[in-house]
């Protein structure tokens, strides 16, 4: 079984060190993710990549307690479905994401999380497709 990840340009690598691939817009310095074909603050079209730090703090979170719908959701369902957190993790002064995140459990506003690559489901070929989410720093 292959991993491979959920969208290509989202992440540097399948690593354990693996970081998110944001954009910086070289005329105004805005930071976005993902990387985008045009700044949202100015008229410039010149974005650069620009690699996120891994560590960030919680800033808003809450649970997802149930399966989304599928369609886009290709999870586990019914008793093998895990709740799961979701929310938003600030990177440094770069940028606020919204993410999942590894845990409903525990979770405070302010504390601190570390990026990670986890599996989102098995596709009809039999790769693991990953994508990413944040855990509590412990």
């Amino acid at each position: 079984m292959a991993r491979i990840p959920i969208a290509e340009g989202l992440f540097t690598s399948m690593s354990d060190d693996a970081r998110l691939i944001g954009g910086r817009c070289t005329a105004c310095e805005i930071v976005t993710f993902p990387i985008q074909g045009s700044c949202p603050r100015c008229p410039s079209t010149d974005m650069t990549e620009h690699p996120l730090p891994r560590h960030g703090r919680l800033w808003a979170w809450t649970t997802q307690e149930f399966p989304p719908p599928s369609p886009p959701y290709l999870g586990p369902k019914g008793d093998a479905f895990v709740p799961y957190g979701v929310g938003y993790v600030q990177l440094g002064d770069d940028v606020r994401i919204e993410t999942r995140i590894t845990t409903a459990e525990g979770l405070k506003i302010g504390m601190e999380m570390e990026l990670v690559l986890v599996p989102s489901w098995t596709d009809k070929d039999g790769n693991e497709v990953i994508a990413f989410a944040f855990r509590p720093v412990v």
